[in-house]
């Protein structure tokens, strides 16, 4: 992602997603080498009533992020037009995780700062969903998220 190419992100299609959860596992593979979807920066939430959908939560990758906002030792950035959780700087908080209108930053008890997407460092792995419910694609011009639902990003 540098200067003179497009900010990349996300974009999710709720129709297409089966809730194999094929995508938690391939991101908790990338960052933590363990097979365990509740250690990964994407989740699948399963909407009721009948008939159910699944809607994959991820980083929109705002441009004016309320969790960089929250966060009051600076841990957070945006770098290229990507989020960033810097993991050093991190107290471990929270306030992030509680500030994010999406829900889109998680937490496990064995890992001391807040789950965020990094997008794999520009080759996010739930982009191999096997039904193509999730996309890696140019941010659109004038497409921001500061708090409302953006269909780029599945909401």
């Amino acid at each position: 992602m540098s200067g003179n190419s497009p900010e990349m992100i996300l974009r999710v299609t709720a129709e297409k997603c089966a809730g194999c959860h094929i995508c938690e596992l391939l991101c908790s593979l990338f960052h933590f080498r363990v097979n365990n979807p509740k250690k990964s920066r994407i989740r699948v939430q399963t909407l009721f009533p009948e008939p159910g959908i699944n809607k994959p939560i991820v980083c929109r990758q705002c441009k004016k992020p309320a969790c960089m906002e929250a966060c009051p030792t600076g841990a957070i950035t945006i770098e290229n037009g990507l989020v960033k959780l810097d993991e050093e700087k991190c107290t471990g908080c929270l306030e992030c995780v509680q500030a994010c209108p999406f829900g889109a930053l998680f937490t496990h008890p064995d890992i001391p700062y807040p789950l965020k997407c990094d997008l794999c460092g520009g080759n996010p792995q739930c982009t191999k969903c096997p039904k193509g419910a999730i996309e890696f694609v140019p941010r659109k011009t004038g497409q921001e998220t500061e708090g409302e639902p953006e269909s780029a990003a599945g909401g």
